[in-house]
C-alpha cells in the first residue's frame, strides 16, 4: 500500500481524493429526505467527479459530468420533454466525439445516454433500473481508470438503486394502485394525460 502511495502522480493523488469527496457527497445525498438538497449534494457530487474525471484525463466522462450537472437541474424541471431530452443526447454525443480517446471512452457515454433517457422520461422502477445500468457503465469507467472513490460511490449507488428496486416492486404488489400515478402509469376507471 506505501509503495502504491509513493508512486502515485500528484493529479492522481487530486483525482482519489476528488473521488472520495464525490462519494461524501453521494452518502450525504441518498441519506437526505429533502429533494432539494439530494439535488444540491447530487450537484457537488457531480462537480467533484468531473475534476476526478479531469485529474486522471479521462476527458470523456469528464465533459460528459459536466452536462450530467446540466441534465439534472433540466430534468427536474422538464420531466417528460422529448425535445429537451433530445438536445441533450446530442450534447452528449457531440462532446464524446470531440473527446474520445480510447475504447473504454464507451462507458461513460453508455452512462449519460442512458442517465438522460431514464431523467426524462422514466420513473419508479424503470427509473432505477435504467440508473442503475448507468452506474454499471460509470463503475466500469472507474475500474477503468483506477478511482477508488469513483468505484465506490457506484456501488453504493448501485446497491442503493437494487435495494429501492425491491422496496418499489413489493409495494406494488402490495398496494396495486398506488404507484402507478407516481410512474406515470394510468390507474383502472382513470386515463393517463398526455
Amino acid at each position: 500500500m506505501t509503495e502504491l502511495l509513493a508512486n502515485m502522480t500528484l493529479a492522481a493523488a487530486l483525482g482519489q481524493v476528488c473521488g472520495l469527496i464525490a462519494l461524501g457527497f453521494c452518502i450525504a445525498g441518498f441519506a437526505n429526505k429533502n429533494d432539494d438538497r439530494l439535488m444540491v449534494l447530487l450537484i457537488s457530487a457531480n462537480v467533484a467527479f468531473a475534476l476526478m474525471f479531469a485529474f486522471f484525463e479521462s476527458w470523456t466522462a469528464a465533459a460528459l459530468t459536466v452536462i450530467v450537472i446540466l441534465r439534472i437541474a433540466l430534468a427536474r424541471k422538464f420531466q417528460g420533454s422529448w425535445r429537451i431530452m433530445a438536445v441533450i443526447l446530442a450534447i452528449n454525443l457531440l462532446v464524446a466525439a470531440v473527446t474520445w480517446r480510447v475504447p473504454t471512452d464507451v462507458f461513460p457515454l453508455t452512462a449519460a445516454i442512458l442517465g438522460t433517457v431514464g431523467m426524462f422520461m422514466l420513473r419508479g422502477i424503470s427509473l432505477r433500473i435504467v440508473l442503475g445500468l448507468a452506474a454499471l457503465a460509470w463503475m466500469l469507467n472507474n475500474i477503468v481508470i483506477g478511482s477508488v472513490g469513483g468505484m465506490l460511490a457506484e456501488g453504493m449507488v448501485l446497491v442503493t438503486n437494487i435495494i429501492t428496486i425491491v422496496r418499489l416492486y413489493r409495494l406494488k404488489r402490495k398496494y396495486p394502485g398506488v404507484l402507478a400515478p407516481l410512474e406515470g402509469e394510468s390507474t383502472p376507471g382513470r386515463e393517463r394525460p398526455d
